[in-house]
């Protein structure tokens, strides 16, 4: 959501990164791309969720997971909005009905700005280093001037400042080519931004543009991350296309010196979800040339957001904040011990070279729900429906953690 450099060609340290626009050809369909390895969306190729927030309790969970900015800075970008908790709802997206985070966007004047809208982050609260990080969202018409995002910032940005924390754009959209090529509802951005300081807008970036061959600001979709120590990549709709190519992807494995991503992006990242007006991006400073703002929609557009998940693989490298849990246990590679059945309904039963010593079941945000001694069983009946963690300890010390889901 910084300043983005799209026609930038950026050349150091012998690397060379080249933002681009690809067209994708609109009668070429997403499920026919040549299928590619690792991908798919949630729990697939090994990864099991660490981390969840599907807004479905009516309120916002500002306890463990969000944060939200109040602020008329502009972003940093001369955006036309000051960041309002009033902006910032949990209820019901009406066609699906789904349970969602919304952000609103206003034309209106206040403390000097001449729109509103929400911007709210997971910093402090959840940190994640490497995994897969998926949103499910659906989109306002960005028509001229909104610019919705879905994005990562590294945790240590209060002490190294920005660029040097790096930043990880998944989604945005509302660019200024999209709008002056009407390809606003399929043309969005994916970049990464790093370096060791603004020095006058001329640090390292790397932006990929697509123009999709459907619209997506329509209904709902998936926009999906993932991260290891060799590559940043991301993807569309792995829901619905699970070999989708990824539409951005740049390595970060090379030489530990300034300027080479490989110094940015191996450092635990915060979630950012916002929906700014007009700024740079779109190249739109003035409210009254913002028309997905208008008299139709009573000047005010909606950004659905159903979920947002993190999912790991238990490897080596990967970490995972949540607030009120400053070690959540870590998936294990190798398992001696079996869980069943899955998906759990009264009781979970495990079975392994010895009983127990030990069982605790965790929440995927960390919490510790119910601990057992010296047993092959787990009364589950008290438990919600959704994703759970339990961890089996031996007598000799050595433990295991599996996920299991509850019915």
């Amino acid at each position: 959501m910084k300043i983005k450099l799209l026609s930038l060609v950026l050349l150091f340290s012998g690397y060379s990164f080249a933002a681009c626009t690809t067209e994708n050809d609109p009668n070429n369909n997403p499920a026919d791309e040549t299928p590619q390895t690792d991908i798919g969306s949630g729990e697939t190729n090994g990864y099991k969720m660490v981390w969840e927030d599907t807004f479905n309790s009516g309120a916002l969970n500002e306890t463990n997971n969000w944060s939200v900015e109040v602020n008329g800075n502009g972003g940093g970008n001369s955006e036309l909005q000051y960041y309002r908790r009033e902006n910032i709802s949990v209820g019901t997206e009406p066609v699906s009905g789904n349970g969602c985070l919304i952000i609103t966007a206003k034309k209106e004047n206040y403390l000097g700005k001449t729109g509103t809208s929400g911007r709210l982050t997971t910093q402090n609260k959840m940190t994640v280093k490497y995994g897969k990080i998926e949103a499910r969202i659906k989109l306002p018409k960005t028509a001229n001037g909104l610019w919705p995002a879905f994005w990562t910032l590294g945790a240590d940005i209060p002490t190294v400042g920005w660029p040097k924390c790096g930043e990880i754009d998944i989604l945005e959209m509302g660019n200024a080519n999209g709008i002056k090529n009407g390809t606003q509802e399929t043309y969005f951005n994916g970049a990464c931004h790093w370096g060791e300081s603004w020095n006058n807008g001329a640090y390292p970036n790397y932006a990929r543009a697509t123009t999709n061959p459907y619209s997506l600001q329509d209904d709902f979709h998936l926009y999906t991350l993932i991260w290891d120590e060799t590559a940043i990549r991301m993807y569309l709709d792995l829901d619905k296309y699970p070999n989708n190519a990824p539409y951005y992807e740049m390595t970060i494995n090379g030489e530990d010196v300034a300027g080479n991503p490989r110094r940015y992006f191996h450092k635990p990242n915060f979630v950012i979800l916002n929906l700014a007006i007009g700024g740079n991006f779109t190249q739109l400073w003035d409210i009254n040339k913002i028309t997905a703002l208008n008299a139709a929609n009573n000047y005010e557009a909606k950004m659905y957001i159903d979920f947002v998940r993190v999912y790991q693989k238990g490897v080596a490298g990967e970490e995972l904040y949540s607030k009120g849990k400053t070690s959540i246990p870590a998936l294990s590679q190798t398992q001696q011990y079996r869980i069943y059945p899955v998906p759990a309904n009264e009781e979970l039963r495990i079975e392994g070279p010895a009983t127990p010593d030990e069982i605790k079941v965790f929440s995927i945000s960390g919490q510790e729900l119910i601990t057992a001694s010296n047993t092959s069983t787990v009364n589950t009946s008290a438990l919600n429906t959704g994703n759970y963690l339990i961890r089996i300890s031996q007598h000799n010390g050595q433990s295991e953690t599996h996920s299991f889901a509850k019915k």
